[in-house]
């Protein structure tokens, strides 16, 4: 009997691991985990013809940038460096600090066309400036490249560095760029810099601020002046002063930052979502604001941040910031694209994804995560079609 019941087992076993290999293989398909397999910062999703293609700072590219391809908006293959910076129209100078400071790239498609919009340090540099950030846009076929700058200039020089484009296109056809004033010589008053000086903490606090201007159709410049549209607070009983000054209160840096904004449209509301205190630190967190208009004047949330880091509550997490917005392959899922640093990663950006909701004039961000989460809704039939 006993030899009976061991065949039985032993033949029940082989017949029974096949199936659970599959189901367990099934199981690993159907989750996700953050952070995801790329190591850079600033991350943009582009979503055409039923591909993904990732794009952001640093990833190994030189002096340019890299793009990743997925189906899944989960699991990404590297394709190549799509910009070089001297294609035959370069403006850049790839000398200046930060290897040239090839930031923060956006891809967007129009009328067959992919154009890139990126910061750089400019090479018309005549004062010797440490930081001479400007924004350009280049063009390509392909959302793979090769990518080449549209003119041997930036799309337009405020005065100031800035860095962070970022672009929408209403229903009205107008497109907007919204960028970002750099910290670097814009030392502003505020209670925040007075407490900094009380402490001996910091002389003075420099600030960078979200401007948005419209955009010529051809992206070949600027229509109008810059409009301010976010700011750090300058009253300590401002409630949004707190978060956003946090990089400074806990003396990382004598800099406020409003950067890495990202502006869409829901239900005839315009929502900017942006990222505050140091791009470097565990402060780094986002933010957003609502507003009538696509240039203001905006209203910031009362339920800021909507992103931050998850360490003082056991998690691994921290310095998450400079998300972009991306949806899943059915596209009844909204997703927020950000990078953030683990106690793994150390100070290694690295790229995450968590689903977000947008109703009422409020955002919600579920995240992050680095737990299991679904898939995209939408993805078994997309990879089931390919």
């Amino acid at each position: 009997m006993k030899k009976l019941l061991l065949l039985f087992f032993f033949f029940t076993t082989l017949f029974l691991r096949p199936l659970l290999a599959q189901t367990t293989q099934h199981m690993a398909k159907a989750t996700y985990s953050n952070p995801l397999g790329v190591q850079f910062g600033d991350p943009y999703i582009l979503y055409t013809q039923g591909t993904y293609y990732l794009y952001g700072t640093g990833g190994g590219a030189d002096k340019g940038f890299m793009a990743y391809s997925s189906k899944d908006m989960v699991n990404w293959k590297a394709e190549k460096q799509v910009y070089f910076h001297n294609n035959k129209n370069g403006w850049s100078d790839p000398k200046a600090s930060w290897g040239g400071a090839f930031w923060a790239p956006e891809v967007y498609e129009v009328k067959g066309k992919f154009y890139l919009f990126y910061s750089a340090q400019w090479q018309v540099n005549p004062s010797r400036e440490v930081e001479n950030f400007r924004i350009g846009v280049a063009v390509a076929d392909k959302p793979t490249g090769p990518f080449i700058d549209l003119a041997d200039k930036p799309i337009f020089d405020p005065g100031y560095p800035v860095i962070d484009a970022n672009v929408f296109f209403d229903t009205t056809g107008k497109a907007y760029l919204y960028f970002s004033r750099c910290c670097y010589k814009h030392p502003v008053q505020s209670e925040v810099a007075d407490l900094a000086r009380k402490k001996g903490w910091y002389n003075e606090i420099e600030e960078s601020w979200v401007y948005g201007i419209e955009l010529k159709p051809d992206f070949s410049g600027v229509i109008g002046e810059p409009v301010l549209l976010l700011r750090p607070p300058v009253s300590l009983s401002d409630k949004q002063a707190e978060w956003e000054s946090r990089s400074v209160t806990a003396h990382e840096v004598n800099r406020r930052w409003t950067e890495g904004s990202v502006t869409f449209k829901k239900d005839n509301i315009y929502y900017i979502m942006y990222s505050a205190n140091h791009f470097g630190g565990q402060y780094y967190a986002i933010g957003y604001a609502t507003s009538g208009s696509p240039l203001g004047p905006y209203t910031k949330a009362a339920n800021n941040p909507v992103l931050q880091k998850n360490t003082d509550q056991g998690g691994s997490i921290t310095g998450t910031g400079h998300n972009s917005i991306a949806y899943s392959p059915d596209g009844k899922e909204m997703f927020c694209v950000y990078h953030g640093r683990t106690e793994k990663t150390g100070d290694e950006r690295v790229v995450c994804i968590d689903r977000m909701a947008v109703k009422n004039g409020k955002i919600t961000v579920f995240g992050p995560t680095t737990t299991p989460q679904k898939l995209p809704s939408g993805v078994i039939t997309a990879v089931s079609n390919n």
